[in-house]
């Protein structure tokens, strides 16, 4: 005699549903309803969970809420499609078991059978289910892996998710509107312009990502730093190798993206700048950095006394002639032939230069063979994570190596155009001039003023140290 139900549950769960129409669970649904109406049980509560996987352990909530409910004796009985659909790993059978057994819940049903989990066969029947189920996910997911690698490893791209901006839905041809975006974008970050201002002018030009969201400055920085932009192919996170689609920006413009934008340094925080020299001056008594320090409706530089600055006290400066006299340094030196030879002599050394090239090339090689041993179960998690570390502390180390053997060339793209920045400099955001600044000058000292109280500008007072 069939057994009365009157509080069932029904669990549906599919671990991927790449439409977002429910179509797999809400086959599910309908033949466990199905099974309900032959049984005559009456069913309480359908659990969903959609497009989330049991054997990858991130939480269920409608499975946990389900167990909830059998703990507070709401249940009586589950159905379910399949028991894979209830669990792909032991351990997560085990608490199911001895959750249903703590409420006196004994009857589990799935379209091939019914489960009883107080006899010990069925319990049985569930572990070699559930052991079965894990050992196929584990399959599944190590076959998806080597497939993954072998299409990157071909240098195709990776079809799933939203298309890549700056490229077309076929992931290889470039978008003729976002292309050129993203040149001008690397060419101005290069230059010293920040992503906040960068941003802005995205914003301010109805530029949008491919999911039509606006820019931040963190989805600006992950484009500008993709080494997809220079033409390389990049699995789970590191460069595998030349991709079959051009190059959007040079590869030696994406490495000094990289090294710009990603420098651990390099402060996100900042509140908006007023002081184009800020951090730039130094005072000339005590060695101390200068800090903004307004007084009154006048912008001033001092350097400041107390536990937090450490500074002397002793030197103040008015800002607004200051950086007028340095802003016309920096353009007139922009002009200088000094300048122009050394941007233009060659002070790496070219063997040192490849070499080096070659050790980060086989070092990237090696990651992928070391990928290729662990997918083969030739090495442990662990060990493969070790090697790895081992690898990419030594690809640091020579790209910083690299970096300091090619010029810099920040200033390049100013190199003779001072006039002409001269004319349009009102016309430039402050990040904009500071980043033309900065490109040209190191530092500057401050001197105690020579007369007291003087409110113009003493040029005898300030002594710049050029970077270039």
């Amino acid at each position: 005699m069939t057994k009365t139900r009157s509080a069932v549950a029904i669990y549906a769960r599919i671990s991927q549903d790449r439409t977002g129409e429910e179509l797999g669970v809400k086959r599910q649904l309908a033949d466990c309803r199905t099974e309900a109406e032959r049984r005559g049980w009456a069913v309480a509560q359908e659990y969903v969970d959609d497009d989330i996987s049991a054997y990858s352990g991130k939480k269920r909530p409608e499975y946990e809420r389900m167990l909830a409910d059998i703990t507070n004796g709401r249940r009586d009985g589950v159905i379910v499609w399949h028991m894979d659909r209830l669990h792909r790993r032991p351990v997560e059978l085990e608490r199911f078991v001895d959750t249903c057994t703590s409420a006196g819940v004994r009857d589990v049903v799935t379209l091939s059978g019914d489960v009883d989990l107080v006899n010990r066969d069925g319990l049985l029947m569930a572990r070699l289910l559930a052991a079965v189920a894990a050992n196929e996910s584990d399959s599944k997911r190590r076959r998806g892996a080597r497939k993954s690698l072998e299409i990157a490893q071909s240098g195709a791209p990776m079809m799933g998710g939203p298309r890549p901006f700056g490229f077309l839905d076929d992931r290889v041809t470039h978008h003729p509107a976002e292309a050129p975006v993203i040149r001008e974008l690397g060419r101005r970050a290069l230059a010293g312009e920040t992503l906040t201002s960068l941003a802005t002018w995205m914003h301010d030009e109805g530029i949008s990502t491919s999911q039509g969201k606006e820019w931040r400055t963190n989805t600006l920085r992950t484009l500008l730093t993709n080494p997809r932009m220079w033409g390389m192919r990049v699995h789970q996170g590191q460069v595998i190798g030349t991709a079959q689609w051009a190059p959007i920006i040079t590869e030696d413009e994406g490495e000094r993206l990289r090294r710009k934008l990603l420098d651990p340094a390099r402060r996100t925080n900042r509140s908006a700048r007023r002081y184009a020299l800020s951090g730039m001056l130094e005072c000339g008594k005590c060695g101390n950095r200068l800090h903004s320090h307004p007084r009154g409706p006048y912008r001033r530089y001092a350097c400041l006394k107390g536990p937090d600055s450490r500074g002397c006290g002793g030197i103040f400066i008015y800002a607004e002639r200051l950086e007028e006299f340095i802003v016309e340094a920096v353009l007139y030196r922009l002009d200088s032939p000094e300048l122009h030879r050394a941007i233009t002599d060659d002070v790496s050394t070219p063997e040192e230069v490849h070499t080096l090239t070659e050790a980060i090339d086989k070092d990237t090689a090696k990651e992928a063979e070391l990928m290729d041993m662990w997918l083969n179960d030739q090495l442990t998690r662990t060990q493969f994570q070790s090697a790895q570390a081992r690898l990419q502390r030594r690809q640091e180390e020579n790209r910083k190596a690299y970096s300091r053997l090619t010029h810099p060339a920040d200033a390049v793209d100013y190199i003779g155009h001072g006039n002409e920045l001269r004319q349009k400099w009102h016309t430039l955001n402050l990040s904009q001039q500071v980043a033309i600044i900065k490109a040209v000058l190191h530092k500057v000292t401050i001197l105690p003023a020579t007369t007291p109280g003087r409110h113009g500008l003493d040029p005898n007072r300030v002594v710049p140290e050029w970077r270039l």
